[in-house]
């Protein structure tokens, strides 16, 4: 049913209570499951406009609300790959407006440029929730939720790490020349873990920023980076990858500069899928990696289950997250531990 965001002011909700919400008529409808006589089930319809799928984070994301929005749960998910393009993102929020669903949920590609479609959803009655990345708004009624990681606390879990590492190793009072591979410029997640980072070296009087270059969140833009970087820059100690797939980007360009990621070069990365956990434990490539919880659609859900119910909801909802690493230090938790129970 369409919902109408939350008002304060008691004169206007009970002129709400008294005009009730009527479901949509044209609602799509599935028969309960074993029983074929009984009353068709309303089907709730939600739109889903992703960034896209740029790695392995990604698709663990996508799969998430795939998994969750079922017409088995009580759903019908409408999803568009925006293909990493912002234009792309906002014509999917108008397709879904059009298209009269009762919830919508976006992955914004970058922060900026969204009152304009928030607007015209919010004059239609559509609540948006924010998946991972948020938006910077004006008016923040503009949407109802977001859920997601906390990407500053993050790069600051990643900082934590390395100064345990360094300690643990001797190194703690050693010249630390560091490189920040950053993700997509204007994404949360960027603005948040690259903020996080930044503190972090600026708090240390022996560590050195020597590098700061976008990857893109991509593989192949992570490793032409860091071999870029390799070629102009004789000292580097630590590498910070703002997720996964620039870390094994970086790892790839550090064996062709003939160097061992994981002890020639400290590789820290982010995001904390299976492939990263298989890194740390197996063969060192990466030293930590600390996670971002893909795994947002059972909390969208709650969130939509709540407002059906006539609740409200928080503003923000972090999901859980921790740092992992070989051998649980500065806190994070032994990869191999934890290996066996992921989900991504």
């Amino acid at each position: 049913m369409k919902k109408v965001f939350a008002l304060s002011s008691a004169v206007l909700m009970a002129a709400m209570a008294m005009t009730g919400c009527a479901k949509k008529d044209n609602q799509t409808t599935a028969q309960e499951p074993g029983n074929s006589g009984s009353a068709e089930k309303k089907l709730i319809t939600v739109g889903y406009a992703q960034v896209g799928a740029e790695s392995d984070w990604r698709l663990a994301n996508t799969q998430s609300f795939k998994d969750t929005f079922t017409e088995a749960n009580g759903y019908k998910l409408i999803f568009d790959d925006a293909q990493q393009k912002q234009e792309n993102q906002i014509k999917a929020i108008r397709n879904f407006i059009q298209q009269d669903v009762d919830y919508i949920v976006v992955a914004p590609v970058v922060e900026t440029g969204w009152e304009t479609v928030l607007q015209e959803a919010k004059d239609q009655g559509i609540p948006v929730v924010l998946s991972d990345r948020q938006m910077k708004v004006s008016d923040d009624s503009l949407y109802l939720a977001w859920v997601g990681g906390n990407f500053l606390k993050e790069g600051r879990d990643g900082v934590k790490w390395l100064e345990a590492y360094l300690e643990s190793t001797g190194r703690a009072n050693d010249q630390i020349n560091i490189v920040d591979l950053q993700g997509t410029i204007g994404a949360s997640a960027q603005v948040g873990r690259t903020k996080g980072i930044v503190e972090g070296i600026e708090a240390h009087s022996n560590w050195n920023l020597v590098a700061q270059q976008t990857g893109e969140f991509t593989q192949a833009k992570g490793q032409e980076v860091m071999e870029s970087i390799l070629k102009s820059v004789d000292k580097i100690d630590v590498v910070f990858a703002e997720n996964d797939d620039m870390g094994r980007g970086a790892a790839d360009a550090i064996k062709a500069a003939g160097k061992v990621p994981g002890k020639d070069i400290i590789l820290i990365t982010f995001d904390a899928g299976k492939d990263a956990f298989n890194r740390v434990i197996n063969d060192g490539t990466f030293n930590c990696t600390v996670e971002c919880n893909p795994l947002h659609g059972p909390r969208v859900a709650e969130i939509i289950k709540t407002l059906e119910a006539g609740g409200t909801v928080d503003k923000i909802q972090y999901v859980v997250e921790e740092m992992f690493d070989k051998d649980g230090i500065g806190g994070a938790r032994k990869a191999a531990d934890a290996l066996p129970e992921r989900k991504y």
